[in-house]
């Protein structure tokens, strides 16, 4: 009677959506958003060489497995250091076909923050 809502095929379906229109290259990579229950990560993808630039998470030493909003704005900022010192200042930014809110919006902020442009 009731229909089932299956929101991973919906955010797997809007990814899709996101993906076929941006691509990164070595001088503008794609950063690349995930989050779970628990933790948040972010990279920063060339995908012209198919390789991660740099990357970030919640599971590193330095953020004791905290997945909150103060958390995600941290990884933006260290995420945004390591592109620095690699010679990276723009990005595009892939939200993975999560909302653009809450600690997708922090990490974002905390990028932008830290230098990188999107």
């Amino acid at each position: 009677m009731y229909k089932r809502i299956d929101r991973k095929a919906i955010r797997a379906k809007k990814h899709y959506r996101i993906r076929k229109n941006i691509s990164g290259t070595a001088t503008c990579p794609r950063l690349a958003v995930y989050r779970s229950n628990k933790h948040i990560y972010a990279q920063l993808i060339d995908d012209v060489a198919g390789i991660t630039l740099a990357a970030a998470s919640s599971t590193e030493a330095g953020f004791a497995g905290v997945g909150n909003q103060e958390a995600a704005k941290k990884i933006g900022l260290t995420l945004a250091q390591k592109a620095t010192a690699k010679g990276i200042t723009e990005a595009i930014f892939d939200r993975g076909g999560l909302i653009y809110h809450g600690r997708v919006a922090a990490l974002a902020d905390g990028a932008r923050e830290g230098g990188l442009k999107f």
